[in-house]
């Protein structure tokens, strides 16, 4: 019995070593069936090369090979290299596409983002979210310094915006029909909109959620989205607490007008030489917005420009005035940079309540059509009751929570602090003034 089970298995075993042998002897054959179709190739492409040389078809080569290649399949690995060293799409074939000069009008909420510009070599931002929309959605033709781009204006990390503006050449449906409007780029009239691609709907398909285009415009190459802005306008929302309302806005009254704002911003001694900026509107007002019995209420500024991180200052002394703890007069004060040539040394406004609200251009009207239109509002009512459930929950987790502890306190902007005395803006360190600055910077030089 044991004797027939090892004859079987030995059958088996033979079975299995016959086919092994089988298998091995067919790849060889494979192998050498493959290098004569190697070689066969070769030959044919030395032969094709020498007839280009002599002027033969250069395009009937280039099919014939790729024909080939596909074929035998030996490709794949170069084809997989090739997309990952050229993500999207040839920059430089896109070129050949008409195009337009095109502003753009964008909402984002800032929370995630290291600011609006891409030059601080954090991500995210903003403006890389959106070219990388330009490239995936092949709207944009060739590199950012090629397409013209211009930005109204560079919001800093956690601020958001609905009324941010872009302008830069984009690929268009349209065709030229002047020779001399395809040498300057722009292909046709500015107004002719008709079967135009529909910039809205495009880029919001595959743009973040965070990120949306309002409106999209033609423009004449000589816009520019940062010099041909005729005025911008901020929000600031916050709570309104035990804040005196008509104190703060009695003193922000005073910034209007043509100022020296040193004291409010965050000064670049190395490329800001000019301080001065005019503001053109102030005012507070309440919204219909609250939570807990307390009432939302915003801060509108408006001016043809503004300093680095200046609404922000602004604010922050307001907020100082709103709490009795600074007067009104420390703006006139703060303004006059005889009597105050150095800041005093204070805390900015958070950042995340600032919104940058619009971009004045002239005749500059922006288009959305009513498809586009209807999607971006269900889309942002939809990410809008996504944050109220978030705010439930925060809600219900400060239900939760143990009491305050004595020397504790919840302040207007909703944060617990420690109680502390507060300093006099005008007893404070201060900065070095511009001059120290500059007399620092032309030292190293």
């Amino acid at each position: 019995m044991l004797n027939g089970i090892s004859e079987s298995g030995s059958d088996v075993v033979g079975s299995f070593i016959s086919q092994l042998q089988a298998l091995q002897n067919r790849v060889k054959e494979l192998e050498a069936e493959n290098s004569k179709l190697s070689s066969q190739i070769s030959k044919c492409c030395c032969h094709k090369t020498e007839e280009m040389q002599n002027g033969s078809d250069v395009e009937s080569f280039k099919q014939g090979v790729e024909s080939q290649r596909k074929n035998t399949g030996g490709d794949k690995t170069r084809k997989k290299k090739t997309i990952e060293r050229n993500p999207g799409y040839d920059l430089k074939i896109m070129t050949h596409h008409s195009k337009r000069y095109v502003a753009l009008k964008v909402m984002y909420f800032g929370l995630r983002f290291y600011g609006f510009a891409s030059e601080a070599q954090m991500d995210p931002t903003v403006e890389s979210e959106i070219f990388k929309a330009l490239e995936k959605t092949r709207l944009l033709v060739g590199d950012k310094k090629e397409s013209q781009y211009s930005r109204c204006g560079r919001t800093d990390k956690g601020v958001s915006s609905v009324g941010q503006v872009i302008a830069l050449f984009l690929r268009s449906n349209l065709k030229e029909t002047d020779q001399n409007h395809k040498i300057t780029g722009e292909l046709f009239p500015e107004a002719r909109i008709e079967g135009e691609i529909d910039y809205v709907r495009v880029l919001n398909r595959v743009l973040p959620s965070d990120i949306r285009i309002l409106g999209w415009s033609p423009v004449s190459i000589d816009f520019s989205a940062r010099f041909s802005c005729l005025a911008r306008e901020y929000k600031y929302f916050f709570w309104r607490g035990n804040l005196n309302l008509s104190a703060m806005e009695n003193a922000g009254k005073k910034f209007l007008g043509e100022h020296d704002f040193r004291n409010f911003c965050k000064m670049d001694a190395a490329n800001v030489h000019n301080y001065r900026r005019r503001i053109t509107q102030f005012e507070i007002s309440s919204s219909n917005m609250s939570f807990e019995g307390g009432q939302l209420c915003a801060i509108k500024v408006k001016g043809s420009a503004f300093l680095w991180h200046q609404v922000r200052c602004m604010v922050a002394v307001l907020f100082m005035i709103g709490q009795g703890l600074e007067s009104v007069d420390v703006i006139d004060i703060l303004l006059d940079i005889e009597k105050t040539p150095r800041k005093p040394q204070y805390a900015m406004a958070p950042e995340t309540p600032l919104i940058l609200q619009s971009c004045e251009f002239e005749d500059v009207k922006f288009i959305c059509s009513s498809d586009s239109g209807q999607a971006l509002r269900i889309h942002l009512e939809n990410e809008g009751r996504a944050y109220q459930l978030q705010s439930a929950i925060f809600q219900e987790a400060a239900l939760s929570c143990l009491p305050l502890a004595k020397d504790q306190s919840l302040l207007n902007d909703g944060t617990i602090k420690k109680v502390t005395s507060h300093i006099p803006l005008l007893s404070r360190p201060t900065e070095p003034s511009y001059e120290e600055r500059r007399a620092k910077l032309n030292s190293r030089r």
